[in-house]
């Protein structure tokens, strides 16, 4: 390759790095200055003391912060698994041929295509104590049985959870069934002449050769369930008694509500540190995968 080629391939990466610099690193690199100083809402910014890591000593020590980091973990691990095992499921049936298939595959995108804020606030209608659908499918017009499901701590977290679940999956569902796609007939016919029945095809067959596809799918979930703030948001405003308070909404609160702009933008800066090291983790392990896939 000629200096000339170099210089052409550069030339044509300039715009989308330059993009990605304005729009990523520009505000990452913001957000880190902002940690290091104590910045307040209403007062001057250019003379904010210099704290280095005080922000983050605070946000160790700090129980609402611990505690969101707790709730955001169980939303993590329970939304990421049920998305992925219906994800699977529905991917499994929509790759078989059936009449309509085409339209189950389109309405299964719908929940996915849908706004999170307007799927949220249907579903905080939906959980409603007094007029919800969910209480008059599970005790028809007896009101005294009906469930302040937003209301408490417990039911209010397996909400958000539940409507998560139901937008997100499709996603999980569409990545699989790209690696389903990608497996020859011929291997399951194959199978079928030796005898194999229907779960040991999927055993032997199906599930070695969509290991990839589901690493994938357990990336993408994983970092964009860590980062849950709107439904959170619509949905309970992290309540009651901070049972949803999830720490990205724990971290709006801290700088827009309460105006300390260098403690929430530590928590940002903390955020970002673990989705980081989850997604370089994800990505060697997906490596791996595809390694011994092909092996």
């Amino acid at each position: 390759m000629t200096r000339k080629d170099r210089l052409f391939y550069l030339a044509l990466l300039a715009p989308a790095t330059g993009m990605l610099l304005f729009f990523v690193a520009g505000p990452i690199g913001r957000s880190l200055y902002l940690s290091f100083h104590q910045i307040i809402i209403g007062f001057p910014q250019l003379d904010a003391p210099f704290v280095g890591l005080t922000h983050y000593q605070e946000l160790l020590g700090d129980p609402v912060a611990r505690h969101s980091f707790l709730i955001t973990g169980i939303f993590v691990v329970t939304t990421t698994f049920f998305e992925l095992l219906i994800g699977l499921l529905t991917a499994l049936i929509i790759n078989h041929r059936f009449p309509g298939r085409g339209i189950l595959r389109a309405s299964v995108l719908v929940p996915w295509a849908i706004p999170t804020v307007v799927s949220a606030q249907m579903w905080r209608f939906l959980f409603n104590d007094a007029y919800g659908t969910i209480n008059y499918m599970l005790f028809g017009s007896d009101t005294s049985q009906y469930i302040p499901w937003l209301a408490m701590p417990g039911t209010a977290l397996l909400s958000i959870i539940v409507a998560d679940i139901w937008k997100t999956s499709s996603f999980a569902a569409l990545i699989i069934l790209a690696g389903l796609q990608v497996i020859p007939e011929e291997l399951y016919q194959a199978a079928k002449v030796d005898g194999a029945g229907a779960w040991r095809r999927f055993r032997h067959v199906t599930w070695p050769l969509i290991r990839p596809a589901l690493v994938l799918a357990l990336l993408f979930r994983t970092i964009d369930a860590f980062r849950v703030f709107d439904l959170a948001f619509v949905m309970t405003q992290g309540g009651p008694a901070d049972a949803t308070n999830v720490i990205q909404l724990y971290g709006y609160k801290k700088m827009f509500v309460e105006g300390w702009l260098g403690y929430g933008s530590a928590i940002s800066v903390s955020v970002f540190v673990i989705v980081l090291i989850l997604s370089i983790l994800y990505v060697k392990w997906t490596g791996q995968r595809l390694l011994e896939a092909k092996a």
